[in-house]
């Protein structure tokens, strides 16, 4: 299917979420930190990611903060997971919000879905090779010396 970023400091955490995420046939890039996961996302475009919240050195909100400021990755969909409830006092930069424990069910509908929004917006993009539209004409051949 496609290629999903999971991010998170905890072993058990990314085993779970790994296999669920395997289950449903999506390919998985572990990172067990934000840093990581930026570096993986220099190598390694996935169509979603899904990250902790609370991480040693880089939390997951620093992260999506970094991800929306490049834009290549900006309209990438973000699932932030947290055992703490989401803040209200904050505009969110992740795409959706689960508390922990998740309701698997759900978040693994969620990823489909924001999986599949992202490949319908690609599929409607122009192709590389079609040229890009212009306002000038193409002048004929034959009126230059």
């Amino acid at each position: 299917m496609s290629t999903v970023l999971l991010v998170d400091d905890d072993p058990e955490n990314l085993w779970a979420l790994q296999l669920a995420l395997e289950s449903c046939g999506h390919d998985v890039v572990l990172a067990e930190s934000g840093r990581e996961a930026l570096q993986k996302l220099q190598r390694q475009l996935p169509r979603l990611i899904v990250t902790d919240w609370e991480m040693p050195g880089m939390d997951g909100a620093e992260l999506c903060r970094r991800v929306r400021c490049q834009p290549a990755l900006a309209d990438l969909p973000i699932i932030m997971l947290s055992a703490r409830p989401e803040p209200e006092d904050r505009s969110p930069c992740w795409t959706a919000f689960f508390q922990k424990p998740a309701n698997l069910a759900v978040l693994l509908d969620s990823v489909n879905v924001f999986i599949a929004e992202r490949l319908a917006v690609v599929s409607r993009r122009r192709p590389i090779g079609e040229p890009a539209p212009s306002r000038l004409k193409p002048v004929d051949s034959r009126c230059w010396p």
